[in-house]
């Protein structure tokens, strides 16, 4: 990978470096991993950093999308304050070659309400392989507006990012679209930190290496990678990451091979420095095609500062 990042003009990190010191992780540190199941249900499982680590909650909403059809999706916002509703849930997900604003309510008792679930947004994702969406909202919102920032990596490593514009009468659109070439040996990713200057993915490479991809929100773009690890990572083909602490991060590696998720206590992260500590085997199986991140709804919770 670090040969295709400096191609692109890239600032790569510096080499491996073993620690030992062990990151925190207490047993207030959760996170809720969302999937869409080959039937197209809404899948989330909240798993606690407890020692032995448990699974505290499960919920499954069905018929939220048609059979086999979602190919990625970036993280959910749930929004509690919806009455009589129990919650709202929405997002962007990818079938086929378009991509859909995902939103639907759930009952008082557990069931979503009667579909359609989607609305499609645009064409030209069949090359897209991974997705991901940024929502900072920072303190203060009746004063500051915050930002939706939609990122997606094309197979042949270019990496995009486009601003979501929402009009007053409702709708929205992607607005500013900048991409960067380089990402083609990137296997999973996941947003780490969200920043009024900046976004950060932590990447696993096709190869096992860690880095982190620091995009600040200035244009053009122009990410900036530093390696984490060198090796051992690549068995992952999902990761779901939820902030723990002030500067730390929760990390759940999902292997899809053998349908496990493990779990890590990942310190601020500053390149090779950076404080990794596994916790275990989460114990419960993963066997679905598509996982990401569910957040609170924006400003509700704290934004991810995990570099």
């Amino acid at each position: 990978m670090a040969a295709a990042l400096l191609a692109a003009g890239i600032v790569p990190g510096a080499a491996d470096a073993a620690t030992t010191q062990p990151a925190a992780a207490t047993a207030a540190c959760r996170l809720t991993v969302g999937s869409v199941t080959p039937g197209g249900d809404h899948r989330f499982r909240t798993v606690a950093a407890t020692a032995p680590i448990t699974v505290q909650s499960q919920s499954l909403y069905s018929g939220i999308y048609p059979d086999g059809q979602v190919r990625l999706s970036g993280s959910t916002a749930s929004d509690p304050d919806v009455e009589p509703f129990r919650e709202a849930v929405s997002g962007w997900v990818v079938m086929g070659s378009t991509m859909y604003n995902s939103g639907y309510r759930v009952e008082q008792n557990g069931e979503p309400t009667p579909g359609p679930h989607t609305t499609p947004v645009g064409g030209g994702w069949g090359g897209i392989s991974a997705f991901e969406t940024s929502r900072y909202y920072p303190p203060f919102l009746d004063s500051v507006k915050g930002v939706t920032s939609q990122y997606a990596l094309r197979a042949d490593g270019v990496l995009s990012r486009w601003v979501t514009k929402y009009a007053t009468t409702g709708g929205a659109t992607w607005t500013n679209k900048q991409s960067a070439p380089g990402f083609s040996a990137v296997k999973a990713m996941a947003l780490i930190s969200q920043t009024a200057t900046y976004d950060t993915f932590l990447a696993t490479t096709k190869g096992g290496a860690l880095y982190t991809i620091r995009i600040p929100r200035t244009s053009p773009l122009k990410p900036v990678v530093k390696l984490v690890r060198s090796s051992s990572w690549q068995g992952f083909e999902s990761l779901v990451i939820e902030k723990c602490g002030v500067n730390g991060t929760m990390l759940l590696g999902i292997d899809k091979d053998s349908k496990s998720g493990y779990l890590y206590a990942v310190g601020h992260a500053n390149g090779t420095a950076t404080v990794i500590k596994s916790l275990g085997k989460v114990p419960t199986t993963f066997e679905d095609p598509v996982y990401f991140r569910r957040a609170i709804r924006p400003g509700d919770a704290p934004m991810l500062f995990g570099e």
